[in-house]
């Protein structure tokens, strides 16, 4: 029995991301760090739990089997979540430590990647590419 790769259907990703992007937009637009939670903790216990909250609800409003969407391979999108909540977590810390100019650089890292993301280019994807590409070198001359 062959193992079959999993998945996540797309639009359950790019609810994801735009929540990440609007919540990002929302603090900045009210100056309310702790909106930043939102997506943080629904990363947390996706990474944690293998439960995102925000994909969970999204998944009752999709309209096929979620099988004939377009599938996202779950392992990349852990690494990418990973990326999302580490920037999202600095960022935050760093606005309820007044570190503004550091809240914004990384709420804007995460906020970029994630808009990105939607457009069709994944930031995650080419950094974990990188990364495989490295360690195969790294091992092959050894």
């Amino acid at each position: 029995m062959a193992n079959t790769p999993v998945s996540i259907p797309r639009p359950l990703v790019r609810t994801n991301q735009w929540s990440i992007v609007l919540s990002v937009l929302a603090s900045w637009l009210t100056g309310e760090a702790w909106i930043l939670a939102i997506p943080l903790l629904a990363g947390i216990m996706g990474l944690l739990f293998g439960y995102n909250p925000i994909m969970r609800a999204a998944k009752l409003f999709l309209r096929k089997n979620p099988a004939d969407y377009i599938p996202e391979d779950w392992e990349q999108q852990q690494f990418n979540q990973v990326i999302a909540v580490a920037c999202l977590a600095l960022g935050l810390i760093s606005f309820l430590l007044g570190w503004t100019a550091a809240g914004y650089v990384f709420t804007a890292m995460v906020a970029l990647s994630a808009f990105v993301a939607i457009l069709g280019f994944c930031i995650g994807c080419l950094i974990r590419f990188q990364l495989n590409q490295y360690k195969y070198r790294k091992s092959y001359k050894a």
